[in-house]
């Protein structure tokens, strides 16, 4: 059961080939069995997913109409579920319980779906590897000396493993495609403001975006036709006509202009990645498409960009983490200021500290116009890099990583070295625009993930160029050796 596609799992159900429980506890099972190793999850719900898969099992056999009716999913920990712990990877909120559930997690609840557990992730999806986790890094599945990639590593090793069909995750600079691309799986970061991020607790307003990682762009659409809704609550959100991302997978390539960024294929790129992205992109002439060089010469600017408007961001966001209201709170504090300093100091951990910190200054007066400013102002730049591209091409594509996945401890000790793991990604999100990350081969047998990035609002187009590539290759069917 567990090899089985989402799309595969929704048509056993109809034709009764297993039931929602028996492939819930399936997958309870293997979480049971191989969480201990791979600390994918930090929370396992097992009563509360057994009771739902009974409920999906008789809506199953009356009238049901929702196509995810009975279909296991693990959350990311940084969306709120209503009585489970959503701890955001942090001792800060190690005993926070939620009074109510995300709008993703509702949305997903309506459709049927059934949540296995909480995702491990970097604390407060501050992270590239899922090292700064407070609950201990994840392992990659297909080499447990190598990080899964971040913050989302959790939920992309939980695919991976086979732990879960599908997971959610949230994408601030690249958070949902690159563990997508470490862990060999397909990840799908919509348009700035598609997903709903009421109750996804924030990191860097501006730039978070929830999605879904599961095995298959198919799977992929599947999840993001219940995931999108317009939602008052949340400012940024968009109100769009109903649509099914579905639709047009299937249909001819021929003719697309796919655009190859330059700036993207550099001497910092893995010549073996290189090589194996360029294989990918023989696929897609095979099918017609046309390959066009273009140029997006602000890229280089998009790290540090980022690196000013996030962590300026997170400052604010997280200045709400006091000690007083919720969250964690020192022990016997001896005035007010001790309370705020030690609850954040204990709660914190080092990167998240070291954001805030950043961030802060960029923020502060004397400062602002130099750093916060400047960013937003290149930032324009790097949109306007986009829009005139896609004024050329229909999609950009590009690797998602510079290499495959790193061992532990190799970038921990060096900020920038690990922030520019990251390099393929950040501008997509600072310009707001959908990108999702695929597998496209191997290198010294580990994943690498191929990057497709669309206009605004085109999920549609990119979920169908991923599909075509994946109806001719194998690479998403494959999966890590099981441990013994």
């Amino acid at each position: 059961m567990h090899d089985m596609s989402i799309a595969s799992q929704i048509q056993a159900l109809k034709t009764r080939e297993f039931s929602s429980s028996e492939l819930t506890q399936h997958y309870l099972d293997r979480i049971k069995r191989l969480n201990p190793i791979f600390n994918a999850l930090i929370t396992v719900t097992e009563e509360k997913a057994l009771d739902s898969a009974k409920k999906a099992d008789r809506a199953l056999n009356g009238d049901n109409n929702n196509e995810l009716c009975g279909i296991p999913i693990v959350h990311k920990d940084i969306f709120c579920t209503h009585g489970v712990r959503t701890s955001c990877g942090s001792k800060m909120l190690n005993d926070f319980v939620p009074p109510y559930d995300a709008t993703v997690v509702k949305n997903l609840d309506e459709a049927g779906t059934i949540m296995l557990g909480k995702a491990n992730m970097d604390e407060f999806a501050m992270g590239s590897s899922n090292e700064t986790s407070f609950y201990g890094s994840v392992k990659n599945p297909w080499d447990i000396l190598r990080v899964p990639g971040g913050s989302s590593g959790g939920s992309a090793a939980a695919v991976a493993a086979r732990m879960t069909p599908a997971a959610t995750a949230t994408d601030t600079g690249g958070s949902i495609r690159q563990p997508a691309a470490l862990c060999g799986v397909t990840g799908l970061k919509p348009t700035y403001g598609l997903v709903s991020r009421w109750g996804m607790i924030a990191f860097a307003s501006s730039l978070d975006q929830g999605g879904p990682i599961a095995r298959t762009a198919e799977d992929c659409a599947i999840l993001l036709n219940a995931m999108a809704s317009f939602d008052h609550r949340d400012s940024t959100s968009l109100r769009l006509p109903e649509k099914n991302y579905k639709d047009g997978i299937n249909r001819s390539i021929s003719g697309c202009r796919i655009g190859i960024p330059k700036e993207y294929f550099t001497r910092s790129l893995n010549p073996n990645v290189e090589a194996t992205v360029f294989e990918t992109l023989k696929v897609l002439t095979n099918l017609g498409a046309i390959l066009v060089d273009i140029s997006l010469p602000n890229t280089k600017l998009s790290v540090p960009a980022y690196y000013v408007i996030a962590p300026a961001e997170a400052s604010a966001n997280l200045a709400r983490f006091d000690g007083v209201r919720y969250g964690h709170r020192c022990e016997n504090p001896k005035s007010l200021e001790d309370l705020y300093c030690r609850s954040r100091a204990e709660g914190f951990g080092e990167e998240v500290q070291r954001r805030i910190l950043i961030g802060t200054y960029c923020l502060s007066a004397g400062y602002h116009d130099a750093y916060y400013r400047k960013a937003q102002q290149v930032r324009n730049l790097i949109k306007q890099d986009f829009t005139e591209s896609f004024s050329k091409v229909d999609v950009i594509v590009s690797p998602t990583c510079p290499t495959p996945a790193f061992k532990f401890g190799e970038k921990s000790d060096d900020p920038v070295k690990m922030y520019l793991e990251d390099i393929y990604t950040i501008a997509t999100n600072l310009a707001g625009l959908p990108g999702m990350s695929i597998p496209c081969g191997f290198v010294d047998q580990n994943p690498v993930g191929l990057q497709l990035i669309g206009d605004y609002l085109q999920e549609t187009r990119i979920l169908n160029i991923a599909h075509c590539i994946q109806r001719e290759t194998d690479w998403h069917k494959l999966s890590p050796k099981e441990p013994s």
